[in-house]
């Protein structure tokens, strides 16, 4: 079956990952991007602050889109009241991590948060996977988490882009796929498994993060902008 796109604006495709320590710097990226950048995913590092939910305050007031990625992971009634306290706010996406109990609390209260559920992080490779005793490789594994996910009532996953041809052929196309860890080619840094960004959308990304490749760059708006262009014409030839 061959994959068939989502309605998903293209400028909201590209998410900026925000991974910054404080509200201030947060700040200076949202107005240093400006336009280029209508997604944002804010994590562990900003939680740490005591500023996370006054720059969630601050995204919406810009009208921006919102993830949430804190990877709940707990008990199931613990998961899910921290799912459902999210639903107060203007949140796009949250992730969670979890076993099938875990996953359905959580679902049965998001609200309109789109709930994804983690399934390899783009930074373990096969040997990392042996290490922890997984007997299978990268792609089983997340093929089986995301059956689980949908099938316990979450919306999507987050990914590698190497992961996603297999996704769009054995699991439903109404799921979401996040694809972190997209780099340039001659990678360098702590992701191991990526794709550029013109290669995970033609496999058949929904979304992806970025954050080093721009917020390291020369012109970081610039940087943005190219990206909001390459994927505007990647999904054009998909579509041609």
């Amino acid at each position: 079956m061959s994959y068939v796109a989502k309605n998903i604006a293209v400028h909201d495709r590209l998410i900026f990952a925000l991974d910054v320590p404080t509200r201030a710097e947060a700040l200076e990226w949202i107005e240093r991007l400006g336009d280029a950048v209508s997604f944002y995913k804010i994590g562990m590092e900003l939680l740490t602050s005591g500023e996370y939910f006054q720059v969630l305050a601050d995204l919406a007031a810009r009208d921006k889109r919102i993830f949430v990625d804190l990877k709940f992971f707990d008990v199931p009634a613990t998961v899910a009241s921290a799912v459902r306290g999210l639903t107060r706010y203007p949140v796009t996406f949250c992730t969670i991590h979890g076993n099938d109990g875990m996953m359905r609390a959580a679902a049965a209260v998001k609200g309109d948060i789109k709930l994804l559920a983690v399934t390899a992080l783009t930074s373990l490779d096969q040997h990392d996977l042996d290490d922890l005793g997984f007997q299978c490789d990268a792609e089983r594994l997340v093929l089986s988490r995301a059956r689980a996910a949908l099938a316990a009532g979450c919306d999507g996953v987050v990914s590698s882009g190497l992961e996603v041809p297999a996704l769009r052929r054995e699991v439903d196309h109404a799921l979401i796929t996040v694809c972190p860890g997209i780099r340039p080619i001659g990678n360098s840094d702590d992701q191991k498994r990526t794709l550029d960004v013109a290669e995970a959308f033609a496999a058949g990304a929904d979304y992806i993060v970025v954050g080093r490749p721009i917020r390291q760059a020369a012109d970081p708006r610039a940087a943005a902008l190219a990206i909001q262009q390459t994927i505007a014409d990647t999904l054009a030839h998909s579509a041609g």
